[in-house]
């Protein structure tokens, strides 16, 4: 799993962001914790801001530090509406208190589509099976 130390550099995180190909990752500074979010957007308003110190900046300078995080058992619809009412758009999942991985916007909508693709494959099959 991916996290980032809070006294890491937005340069550390950059490249972290970059090698992972990932748009957020959680700030953990002990092994499962879940001390902050930071992300892209993070980055962008941080540069409007301090643009000519922003790669030495240390994360805690722009981590969100209050952060909405799910566990494995919470419903899928549910988190959709917490990610679009809260706007975030990565959630830390947290199992007995501990961070066990982060779930994206991108996921859920991915998981929602292929829930709708297997219901059209059904209603597909009980159609021709009526029709023949």
């Amino acid at each position: 799993m991916v996290t980032i130390r809070s006294d890491a550099t937005v340069a550390d995180l950059l490249e972290v962001l970059a090698e992972h190909r990932i748009g957020a990752v959680v700030v953990s500074d002990t092994e499962g914790s879940v001390d902050g979010v930071v992300s892209e957007r993070d980055i962008v308003r941080h540069l409007h801001t301090s643009a000519d110190s922003a790669r030495a900046s240390a994360v805690r300078d722009l981590m969100t530090t209050e952060v909405v995080t799910c566990t494995p058992e919470d419903d899928l619809e549910a988190l959709a509406r917490t990610m679009t009412e809260r706007r975030v758009r990565h959630m830390p999942v947290l199992v007995e208190g501990r961070l066990a991985g982060i779930v994206s916007i991108g996921d859920i909508v991915k998981q929602r589509l292929d829930e709708l693709q297997d219901e059209r494959d059904e209603l597909v099959k009980y159609v021709q099976r009526s029709v023949t």
